[in-house]
């Protein structure tokens, strides 16, 4: 029923087109089969191979128009699937997306969507499969109800064995799939610390063998146990229908006083039944691998449209100048599995046009959530940010967003220019290639970068030339200078900022770097959260002194 469901939102009417036309190939197999029962028992009376090859070929014909339809509609259905979680992945809150967490959206966006995939694309053989075996009962019914009804009793206790094995696989299906969250969870391990892991055999080995192959080895019990219930199914249904062959030629005779020339028919016909009914059992591994990706998408998506986010249309402002102010903002954050939160505020804060404002801190202070805020991927859990005046709220946050630009610390640099529509756009790029001492790594043709490969703190130029084309009001930098050799660290705090503080930027910037406080306008140092405006004296050299602290 969910992938009717699944398939109905892509178009309900080629859903009809399919239905129709599925059961007049049904009916049209189930006429083959009469015809061919009437050639047997009556040879007289055949019509002939004409008209049996024409009825062939109109319903090999119907049978593909049908499954064409069906094979538009499941790719359709998962086109719109894949652009509809992705979708609400861009939508839905960064807090939200940091709980789910990378591994749990990989999962549902790389193996449930294939998944799904590979089961929607039986579907379509299943469909007339189905069509077939209806058909072919009705066929049955017409020809001997009493019979029909002997052989339903039996169907349906067999029916109802393999709904019971498909109830047990689909719950180890569905601790496999578990399994596998975790699993992703342990390969992004290996790519990210490929080398801790090396540097450390033990860590290597404990991590390998107490982890991800303990992980995988659960994974493939589960799926091993699942499908060895699916061959008892397998063999179940081969069983049945020898069992109703054997009661169609032994036990209805003596039963319904049944002619042999009815049993003949029955018997053939039946015998007709055991490639589709067999080609549903084979599928139903699938449809339930699919039926468990599929409701963990629908989590995923109940989840994702829960906490999606109002988006607007609305153009930013056109001024350069925009005051940013935090009245008593505070934000509580819960990490899974850890007793004591971390709470931030509550911080009343005051960013001018024109200003350079530090943010200093040990780590684990708050300085990156509070940037975050600032740049309104967190929302304040208490009190209220205002940009030049204007609240900021659920129904405004994507607009106030479309003023910042920022480089975190853990940024995500893009293989071209997106969103961006200079004119003569190569041509700017390369002069500020040339600026960043990058033109002899990397070159641009159409916005598109040569190569991201590069050293942490060439990134960190790439990402910083991405923000200056984008030209906004509010620029955050969340440790920019960390990974600079001395030469761009001194051209950034000296030359870059100052150049965006002339610009009438509205600047943030945390950083370690004492030897630089003395260029900051405002220097704000956060202590568990706890945020103080620190001030300092200048030597005649313009390097700091014996800071005073004020709350």
């Amino acid at each position: 029923m969910k992938y009717l469901t699944l398939m109905l939102k892509a178009s309900w009417m080629a859903i009809a087109a399919a239905t129709l036309l599925g059961l007049l190939s049904g009916g049209l197999s189930a006429r083959l089969i009469a015809m061919v029962n009437q050639v047997i028992q009556q040879p007289s009376h055949s019509i002939g191979f004409i008209p049996f090859f024409v009825l062939i070929c109109l319903t090999l014909a119907i049978g593909v128009a049908s499954q064409f339809i069906l094979i538009g509609l499941s790719q359709d259905a998962i086109y719109q699937l894949r652009l509809s979680l992705s979708r609400n992945i861009l939508h839905s809150p960064l807090q939200h997306l940091e709980r789910l967490g990378n591994h749990r959206l990989l999962a549902s966006l790389t193996d449930d969507v294939r998944v799904l995939s590979h089961t929607v694309s039986v579907v379509p053989n299943l469909c007339v499969d189905i069509a077939t075996i209806g058909g072919c009962l009705i066929y049955l019914a017409w020809l001997s109800s009493h019979l029909l009804a002997l052989l339903v009793l039996v169907m349906l206790v067999v029916i109802w064995g393999i709904q019971a094995t498909m109830r047990k696989a689909q719950g180890l299906f569905v601790i496999a799939r578990e399994e596998e969250d975790r699993l992703f969870h342990h390969f992004q391990s290996i790519t990210a610390g490929t080398k801790e892991l090396k540097l450390n055999r033990d860590r290597q080995n404990d991590f390998f063998t107490q982890h991800l192959a303990h992980t995988a080895h659960t994974m493939r019990q589960k799926n091993k146990h699942a499908m060895k219930i699916f061959a008892v199914a397998d063999g179940l249904g081969q069983f049945s229908l020898f069992t109703i062959l054997g009661i169609t030629l032994f036990i209805a005779p003596k039963l319904l006083n049944t002619p042999m020339p009815l049993l003949s028919t029955y018997a053939l016909t039946i015998t007709y039944l055991t490639m589709p009914f067999q080609n549903l059992l084979h599928r139903l591994p699938d449809l339930l691998r699919g039926k468990v990706a599929l409701q963990k998408i629908d989590h995923m998506q109940l989840t994702l449209t829960h906490h999606q986010e109002i988006t607007a249309n609305s153009p930013r402002n056109s001024v350069q100048a925009c005051h940013v102010e935090l009245r008593q903002v505070t934000y509580h954050y819960q990490p899974e599995g850890e007793e004591h939160g971390f709470t931030l505020g509550p911080i009343s804060l005051s960013l001018e046009p024109g200003q350079i404002t530090y943010l200093i801190g040990g780590n684990g202070s708050g300085k990156s959530t509070l940037a975050k805020l600032i740049t309104g991927l967190y929302t304040p859990q208490a009190g209220q940010i205002l940009l030049s005046r204007t609240p900021i709220t659920e129904q405004n946050q994507d607009w106030y967003r479309q003023h910042v630009s920022a480089i975190f610390s853990d940024f995500y640099l893009f293989d071209r220019c997106l969103g961006l529509h200079h004119p003569d756009l190569d041509r700017t790029i390369n002069k500020y290639l040339r600026q960043l001492q990058l033109s002899h790594k990397v070159q641009v043709r159409d916005g598109v970068l040569s190569t991201t490969r590069l050293s942490q703190g060439q990134r960190k130029r790439l990402a910083l030339l991405t923000t200056y084309l984008e030209d906004r009001p509010i620029y955050v930098f969340d440790e920019w200078a960390a990974d600079q050799e001395p030469a761009f660290r001194e051209l950034f705090y000296t030359d870059l900022l100052g150049r965006l503080k002339q610009q009438g930027k509205t600047v943030v910037v945390i950083t370690h770097d004492d030897r630089y406080f003395y260029l900051a306008d405002q220097l704000i140092k956060l202590e568990y959260g706890k945020a103080s405006v620190v001030e300092h004296e200048l030597t005649a050299e313009n390097q700091p002194i014996a800071p005073k602290q004020r709350g």
